[in-house]
């Protein structure tokens, strides 16, 4: 006799088109990207082993994210919340400028960027 209950996820039209344009155009995280996989498959009618042997991912994973898209809804269960801790030091901007200055050449006498020259850069 089995603990776990059969996992049934119904997507509608639209959400199911939202699913499939998110695999094929790709532009969104690998965790994103494989729940929405693994909703896909739910909703194909896989069982919850099938979808977690398809996706990489473990039965505990899929059944999880079956849940949550059943109790609060698709995105809770594409995207996560955002985690607590320390704040990022630098805005998406300041790494931007950061990372086009090292892909760069190194400034005149210098053979490569190092942690200090980039720190002075950065700083001005």
């Amino acid at each position: 006799m089995s603990v776990y209950h059969r996992v049934h996820v119904a997507l509608s039209r639209k959400e199911q088109r939202r699913i499939a344009g998110m695999l094929s155009k790709g532009r969104e995280s690998a965790r994103v990207l494989r729940r929405a996989w693994i909703l896909r498959q739910l909703d194909q009618g896989q069982s919850a082993v099938q979808a977690a042997v398809s996706s990489g991912a473990g039965v505990t994973t899929v059944r999880a994210i079956a849940r949550r898209c059943e109790e609060q809804g698709l995105d809770v269960a594409l995207y996560e919340k955002p985690r607590p801790g320390k704040q990022r030091a630098l805005d998406v901007k300041q790494s931007q400028r950061i990372v086009a200055m090292v892909c760069s050449a190194p400034p005149e006498g210098r053979a490569r960027w190092t942690v200090r020259l980039i720190a002075a850069e950065a700083a001005r």
